[in-house]
C-alpha cells in the first residue's frame, strides 16, 4: 500500500493524513469545504517541501480515489453518511481499492454488502486511529490479503492493532430475516 485518499480534512482527517505523508505513503487530501483544506496546507507547509512521502489536496472525491491503494473516509459515524460514502468511494475507485473506515456503531458486514468489493470493505474501532490499541473489523466477507494490508499500513503509523470479527448481526441481514417470517 503506497498511495492513500484520505476523505474529510477536519481534525482527524488531517492528523491521520499528515501522520501516513511523515510515515513516507503518498497522500491525497480531499474535502468540499475549500477552508478545511486551506487549513491543512497550513498545518503541513512544512511537510510539503520534504521527501519523506507526499501530501496533495484536492475537493474532489474522483480525484483523491483515482489511484489509490486504500481509501479512509473521515465522515459522521452515522448509516447514511457511511452509506453515501462507501458507495460513492465504490463507484469512483479502481476495482483493487480498499476501502476502510472508523465506525463505533455501524456493522462493516453490512456496509460492505453495499458495494461491489465486499472482501475489500474494512472496519476500525479505536479511540483514536492514531493512537493503540485500534481494532481491525473484519467483515464477514473480507479478504485476508485486504485486512494484513490495512494491519501493516497501522502498524507503520506506529498503532497498536488487533484484528476481531464484526459480531455486529448486520441489519440488512435482520431486516431480510424479518421479512421473511423468522424472529431472532
Amino acid at each position: 500500500m503506497q498511495t492513500l485518499a484520505v476523505i474529510g480534512a477536519g481534525a482527524a482527517g488531517r492528523s491521520f493524513a499528515l501522520r501516513c505523508a511523515l510515515a513516507g505513503l503518498d497522500v491525497v487530501l480531499e474535502d468540499v469545504m475549500p477552508e478545511r483544506l486551506r487549513r491543512a496546507q497550513d498545518d503541513y507547509a512544512a511537510l510539503l517541501s520534504t521527501g519523506t512521502g507526499s501530501l496533495r489536496l484536492v475537493t474532489e472525491v474522483e480525484d483523491a480515489v483515482r489511484t489509490a491503494d486504500a481509501a479512509i473516509d473521515f465522515v459522521p459515524d452515522e448509516l447514511e453518511s457511511k452509506l453515501e460514502i462507501f458507495s460513492l468511494l465504490d463507484r469512483m475507485a479502481p476495482p483493487k481499492t480498499i476501502l476502510m473506515t472508523p465506525t463505533r456503531v455501524l456493522s462493516i458486514t453490512d456496509l460492505a454488502s453495499c458495494t461491489y468489493r465486499p472482501g475489500l470493505c474494512i472496519g476500525l474501532r479505536g479511540s483514536t486511529l492514531l493512537e493503540g490499541p485500534v481494532a481491525i473489523i473484519r467483515g464477514r466477507l473480507a479478504d485476508p490479503a485486504a485486512v494484513d494490508s490495512v494491519a501493516t499500513l497501522l502498524r507503520r503509523l506506529g498503532t497498536t492493532v488487533e484484528i476481531v470479527e464484526d459480531r455486529e448481526e448486520p441489519m440488512l441481514v435482520k431486516n431480510l430475516a424479518m421479512r421473511n417470517g423468522a424472529h431472532h
